[in-house]
């Protein structure tokens, strides 16, 4: 079968999450137009179906899905894992190429989810690890594979609070927000660390920048959705903001392969706490149990430094 004068073989498979608005549509919008296989994730089915037809317009013939999952619920990521291994079984041999996690929330007040947890740190940080811990089987399939999270400038300046992850006894939505994108950098090199510096998939942390979306006006209200869209008026479009996305995605050969957290599509220092081993490994720990994963879980994707894919399940 050919999409676009290319065989299925040749057409990298693209999960994007949060994809029906902002920074992910517009990455969605770019990878469809590359050729890529996309599949958008959006929580809303009326907004997915919005995306979905704004993709298509933008790229008829484009092989685009959308699929409605809750990334605060943990029972949902894995119903939405399981949804696209089958798909992915069914037109590829279950390989995935690429999956960005960009899904991002923004909370002004302590929200639980369904399991629990604080809502900005399940959605913008439990999330992408469960999610990329549940498609790393085929992600092991691919070639060369990556793992691509929106983190954010945030993150520096910040650490995790190891005796209040949660922030119950005092919540504040910007320490929230921000632990939350350290957590990214910190599984995005942990990642790396365990897979090894010859494994076929990569992780890649990105800071977008100060980017002109509502995602601070979601959830939030008073003050804070006052300050933000005066700060956003600055920020750069969702569109340039998606290049280092799409770049990581899809671009064939990086000049800098092991280099773990960019911006502006090159290379760029994280915090110096995220580059911590003890905090890194110590944050996987506290995720698998809060994801009730056992420890050992892992062992065949990290087995001798390379991610396994065939034969291997969580």
């Amino acid at each position: 079968m050919k999409q676009n004068g290319r065989t299925r073989s040749d057409v990298r498979t693209v999960v994007v999450t949060g994809a029906t608005s902002g920074i992910g549509l517009a990455a969605a919008r770019r990878l469809a137009r590359l050729g890529c296989r996309l599949i958008g994730v959006g929580r809303s089915a009326a907004r997915c179906a919005e995306a979905e037809a704004v993709v298509r317009a933008d790229s008829p013939g484009a092989a685009v899905d959308y699929l409605v999952a809750d990334l605060g619920s943990q029972r949902q990521v894995r119903a939405l894992a399981q949804e696209i291994r089958a798909r992915l079984e069914e037109e590829n041999g279950g390989r995935l190429d690429a999956l960005v996690n960009n899904a991002g929330a923004v909370s002004r007040w302590y929200v639980a989810t369904e399991d629990g947890y604080e809502t900005q740190f399940a959605v913008n940080y439990l999330a992408p690890f469960l999610l990329t811990l549940e498609l790393l089987p085929a992600l092991g399939r691919a070639p060369s594979a990556r793992v691509v999270t929106t983190s954010s400038g945030s993150h520096f300046r910040t650490r995790m609070r190891w005796n209040d992850l949660m922030l119950r006894r005092r919540y504040n939505p910007l320490a929230a927000y921000k632990q939350s994108k350290l957590a990214d950098v910190l599984f995005t090199n942990e990642l790396n660390h365990r897979l090894g510096p010859t494994s076929t998939v990569r992780a890649y942390a990105v800071d977008p920048g100060l980017v002109d979306t509502a995602i601070g006006e979601k959830g939030t209200g008073g003050l804070v959705r006052w300050v933000w869209r005066l700060r956003r008026r600055g920020g750069i479009s969702p569109e340039e903001a998606a290049r280092t996305l799409v770049y990581l995605a899809v671009e064939p050969v990086l000049q800098y392969p092991l280099a773990g957290y960019w911006k502006e599509c090159r290379p760029a220092g994280a915090s110096p706490y995220a580059e911590r081993e003890e905090a890194r490994r110590r944050l996987w720990e506290v995720s698998e149990r809060l994801c009730g994963i056992p420890a050992d879980a892992g062992t065949p994707f990290f087995a001798e430094g390379r991610a396994v894919g065939e034969g291997a399940a969580l």
